[in-house]
């Protein structure tokens, strides 16, 4: 059985991790884990991580396949293989071994965070791989997909999306909690025509409970 794939936000960017394990079921993980947020991943650039995973360049080509349905590139390919880094080379891609230690930002648990000192607009939209935090409003027809938790310190009425990359544990918390729509991982508020009906000015935090998003009280 295979480890399976991680898709997981770095500072330098998306990172996709390939386990032990056969490939034809690693790429069906892959294609599965893309599609559950195909719009946070659609045009994205990605490093590969493939361990000591020996990999020809037909190997590597069908990985890309499977990020390229999404519009994704591969910049760069981590192996310590010589043998697949040869093969990326042949590719034209990026090609480096892993440090000694595992990289901080995965096995530390460490996710990596933006801060928005402004406040989003109608049409303007942030993506990133970690957590996002924005000092500000969030206006009617802003978006937010942040592959972590959200955080807003001002009013929320526009379109967020935490743990876009399958974490149901991320949350989204803000001073003033109206969002138009609100998702965690692949779940979606269940009533969000009623948080535009309420007057709340208390700061909310959503979470996922079971299979509902829910809000309660948020002490910043």
């Amino acid at each position: 059985m295979a480890n399976g794939v991680k898709i997981k936000g770095t500072r330098d960017g998306l990172l996709v991790s390939l386990g032990a394990g056969d490939l034809p079921l690693l790429l069906a993980d892959l294609r599965a884990q893309l599609n559950r947020s195909p719009a946070f991943f659609q045009g994205g650039k990605v490093a590969l991580a493939v361990g000591s995973r020996p990999m020809t360049p037909a190997d590597l080509q069908q990985v890309c396949g499977v990020l390229g349905e999404l519009g994704i590139t591969v910049w760069a390919v981590i192996s310590q293989s010589p043998m697949t880094r040869a093969a990326a080379r042949e590719l034209g891609l990026a090609s480096a071994s892993p440090p000694e230690e595992a990289p901080s930002d995965l096995e530390a648990g460490q996710e990596p965070a933006v801060i928005v000192r402004r406040t989003l607009r109608s049409g303007q939209s942030v993506r990133y791989p970690g957590h996002v935090v924005v000092v500000g409003d969030v206006n009617p027809g802003a978006e937010i997909v942040a592959g972590g938790d959200i955080i807003v310190w001002g009013k929320l009425r526009g379109t967020v999306h935490a743990g876009a990359m399958g974490d149901d544990s991320a949350v989204v918390c803000a001073l003033q909690l109206q969002p138009m729509q609100l998702r965690i991982s692949g779940n979606v508020a269940r009533s969000p025509e009623a948080n535009k009906t309420k007057q709340r000015v208390r700061p909310e935090m959503a979470r996922v409970r079971g299979t509902e998003i829910v809000a309660e009280p948020w002490e910043p």
